[in-house]
């Protein structure tokens, strides 16, 4: 008989074929024609059939379903290392995004993308599942290295690096699932980054361009428990319910971390065939906890497991993720049969190919499917000796004693990317080379960030803006405050508006004269009930003063912004020298003299040593000349009102406090 020519034959292998049956076969060959496997069983029997262009000896090694990476954003590769040891929303926002926005383009993504390409494909990876920005380079670099991907488009409710609005993300989405529909590589999506960064009608919009054109959606859902918690909040329903309802799960979802799921939500992805990335070292690393994993297999979820990103890994190794996909199940739930060796290993092939919506073509080893292939070798030192008396010994061998660098040769759609651990598609030096040039950049740039708290600020900063440049001030010590309140019924002075409000301020104090406030503004109603809360955070540079007989100027940059996130995160982000708090319950009047605006705050203040009740009078202007005119008519208003002289103060609350703790200090 003739025999049949084929491109690869891989011959006296351990075959983990990863079918249905979960087949292993000792002295297994896999003979490869194109882009396919065309045959699958005994070395002797393949031998026998067929002959090859290239023949691998794969004695000692098990040849194993190329494992499948579920959700990564390769392009941060150029990004590991760079802010370690920190909470997600600091991480995210204080760090990755302001980078991000100044160093992601074209070319960064590109090399990002083979660098994790190189990486990847040396741990037996052979797909991965992306969400980044850029994408469509993306997809043209992991293509160049012979990468299977399913590439999704980040698209983000704000402002991205490569698109100003969410409506932008789509539009260039939709161009981007155009050219690349129908590549035997590449498999376009969409990628709403998370619900939390997402209008309801943009995943309603993203949602609907992923059902319309039949590719996947890749979304981050219930990662921490504050997300949950805000979703609860906000929404009055869980995360998953929440993107019920926008439509979302409508689209073939592939949906990563589900750290925080309920069984309800389980069940509700379930009905909709959403696929689970399950990424342990990403969580653990962030805090972010541990997915029920063995629960969701359990009700018949797809699950895979996925690296995340390099900047939160800080590694593309799925062996190692696979292990502690493993171990965590067990050591956290109390029970060392959760997640077996052999439903480990499934996750990161069979099971992730069906959690990205690609067992049709990959994540096993069978006739028709593709030719995604990893040979790892067996018989090195931490995998010795090796147990053959039951099948299911080489799962544990490779889940629990195999390394990435024991994989030897990678094959992807019949190509081989990697030969005896040689690279064949990717030029590693050169990307070293890359590589530390960007790291360089992106150095300075956090370097010359990091000595400016400005610089800092408008880094995560939505709105900031600069105020006027003069504030004019003045203090005086009350007896008793309801005298003063009085005393603003006069001819001479209008009150425009009042409020009642609660103040909670906390100063962080810099080198220089620079402070950064964060103030939680709480309105009270008439009725004693809390109305309305508002968060500011503003910024102010080294104060030059002037003192008048009655006030002072103070002249000084100032910004001011919305305070989008908690107290916490400003503390770790900033990390200032010093902290300090006030307590206010005000009484704030907003007035007219001489046609002139002031306020006028009337405050109960716990200062430390200086608690006490205080008359405060302010104006700001961008005009020096003004400035000279407000401290001369504050010192009308103070004398009008009958303030003591010998009360009046020319400080700010802060710096009360400070005083109060030099006195506290000093050694008596």
């Amino acid at each position: 008989m003739q025999k049949q020519m084929v491109d690869v034959l891989l011959l006296h292998g351990t075959l983990v074929t990863m079918d249905s049956t979960r087949q292993v076969i000792e002295d297994g060959a896999l003979a490869i024609g194109g882009e396919h496997i065309v045959a699958v069983g005994s070395s002797a029997d393949l031998a026998a059939r067929f002959t090859a262009q290239q023949t691998l000896d794969c004695n000692g090694c098990a040849v194993i379903p190329g494992l499948i990476n579920a959700h990564t954003h390769a392009p941060m590769t150029l990004l590991r290392g760079l802010a370690d040891d920190l909470r997600l929303d600091v991480w995210l926002y204080g760090y990755m995004m302001p980078v991000e926005r100044e160093f992601v383009g074209a070319d960064f993504c590109r090399v990002g993308t083979w660098l994790a390409c190189a990486e990847m494909i040396r741990s037996g990876v052979t797909t991965f599942c992306d969400m980044y920005y850029y994408e469509d380079e993306i997809a043209q670099a992991a293509a160049q290295a012979g990468m299977r991907a399913i590439c999704a488009q980040t698209i983000l409710k704000f402002p991205s690096p490569d698109a100003t609005s969410y409506e932008e993300s789509l539009a260039y989405c939709r161009e981007f699932i155009g050219r690349w529909r129908g590549h035997p590589l590449i498999v376009p999506a969409v990628g709403p980054h998370a619900a939390y960064t997402a209008t309801p009608d943009m995943l309603r919009a993203a949602a609907s361009l992923a059902v319309e054109q039949d590719v996947p959606l890749h979304i981050h859902i219930s990662e921490t428990a504050l997300e949950v918690e805000d979703s609860r909040t906000r929404y009055k329903m869980s995360v998953v319910a929440w993107l019920k309802q926008q439509g979302v799960l409508e689209a073939k979802v592939i949906a990563a971390h589900c750290v925080h799921l309920e069984d309800e939500e389980m069940d509700m992805l379930k009905q909709g065939r959403v696929g689970v990335a399950h990424c342990p070292s990403s969580n653990l690393k962030l805090a972010s906890g541990v997915a029920r994993v063995q629960r969701m297999v359990d009700l018949g979820l797809h699950v895979g497991i996925g690296t995340d990103g390099t900047a939160s890994n800080n590694d593309l190794d799925m062996f190692e993720e696979t292990r502690l996909a493993a171990l965590l199940a067990k050591g956290c739930f109390g029970s060392p049969t959760a997640l077996p060796a052999a439903t480990a290993f499934a996750l990161a092939t069979i099971e992730g190919a069906r959690a990205v919506h690609l067992a049709d073509i990959t994540g096993s080893l069978e006739v028709g499917k593709r030719a995604d292939v990893a040979v790892v070798e067996l018989e090195h030192t931490h995998q010795l000796p090796r147990f053959q008396r039951e099948s299911e010994a080489i799962y544990s061998q490779l889940v629990y004693a195999s390394k990435s660098s024991d994989v030897r040769d990678v094959i992807v759609n019949g190509q081989l990317l990697m030969r005896n651990r040689e690279l064949l598609t990717l030029d590693e030096a050169a990307l070293h080379t890359e590589a530390a040039s960007f790291a360089r950049r992106i150095d300075s740039f956090l370097i010359a960030r990091e000595g400016n708290p400005l610089s800092k600020l408008l880094a995560i900063g939505t709105g900031v803006i600069p105020q006027e440049t003069f504030e004019i001030q003045a203090k005086v010590r009350l007896d008793c405050a309801d005298d003063v309140v009085a005393k603003l019924d006069q001819p001479w002075l209008t009150v425009t508006r009042s409020s009642r409000r609660n103040q909670y301020d906390t100063y962080f104090i810099f080198p220089e004269g620079v402070r950064i406030r964060y103030r939680e503004d709480e309105l009270v109603a008439p009725d004693d009930s809390l109305q309305n809360a508002f968060y500011t955070i503003t910024l102010t540079g080294p104060t030059h003063e002037r003192e008048y007989d009655n006030s002072v100027v103070l002249s000084r940059s100032r910004y001011a912004a919305p305070a989008d996130h908690s107290l916490r995160f400003y503390r770790e982000y900033f990390k200032p020298n010093q902290e300090l708090q006030v307590v206010k319950q005000r009484r704030r009047f907003h007035v007219f003299y001489q046609d002139t605006d002031f306020v006028i705050n009337v405050d109960q203040v716990r200062l430390g040593g200086q608690d006490g009740c205080y008359l405060e009078i302010k104006s700001r202007t961008w005009s020096a000349r003004d400035a000279e005119r407000k401290a001369g008519l504050i010192g009308e208003i103070l004398d009008r009102l009958g303030t003591s002289r010998d009360a009046r103060l020319k400080v700010e609350y802060v710096d009360l406090v400070t005083e109060a703790a030099a006195t506290h200090s000093r050694p008596r």
